[in-house]
């Protein structure tokens, strides 16, 4: 049934999305690092880190709303079918058009969120990564297969244990230095990893290498 001007027009319904970018990159961080993927990302954040290196998504007002079944045919001729969803928050928007029409092109979907907003949509991997301003919600720790926190200064690592705590025991869990920081916290985060070897270290090594 052809959709009402309204309705088309309603970023509730999930239908159109503000599109960022789309592109074939490889994963740069966390469990899956060094992974070919194609990236789709969304604007639209209101955590509000301070250290973010994506604040242009931040006001989706400034992106257009593109149809899902137009973004979703733009992923298809990617030569992979992993694709990644991030943001900005992608959680701020109803993703359950997008995810199914994905599966309907067998995509796997990896899910990189703060975990602040309701969990809509299917996916195969969830990268929870918690920020202390808007901490998750509750229901997103049990489905979370990977929580990735970012240490800023060493009292990061109780927000780190936190959270730790709430996930399963499956969950893989990464400490990663904030960018900017990096050379100032190494040091004792790996001092940290030693003595807390459930911990994993993360580093954004698509950085490192220039890839975007």
């Amino acid at each position: 049934m052809p959709l009402t001007e309204k309705a088309r027009h309603d970023p509730g319904r999930g239908l159109f999305l503000p599109l960022v970018e789309q592109f074939f990159s490889i994963q740069g961080e966390g469990y899956h690092t060094g992974r070919a993927a194609w990236f789709i990302r969304l604007a639209g954040c209101d955590i509000g880190c301070s250290w973010c290196d994506s604040k242009h998504t931040w006001n989706a007002d400034r992106f257009p709303r593109l149809p899902v079944a137009g973004i979703v045919e733009k992923a298809r001729e990617a030569p992979v079918r992993d694709v990644v969803i991030s943001g900005g928050e992608p959680l701020m928007h109803d993703l359950r058009p997008l995810t199914d029409l994905l599966k309907k092109e067998s995509f796997t979907i990896y899910l990189e969120t703060s975990g602040a907003y309701p969990l809509r949509g299917t996916f195969d991997w969830i990268c929870l990564s918690p920020k202390e301003q808007k901490p998750p919600l509750p229901g997103i720790f049990p489905v979370a297969h990977e929580l990735k926190v970012v240490i800023e200064a060493e009292k990061d690592f109780r927000w780190a244990e936190e959270n730790a705590g709430k996930v399963r025991e499956e969950c893989h869990l990464f400490l990663q230095p904030e960018w900017s920081r990096y050379r100032e916290v190494l040091p004792f985060m790996i001092e940290y990893v030693k003595g807390h070897p459930r911990w994993r270290i993360s580093l954004q090594v698509h950085k490192f290498m220039h890839i975007p």
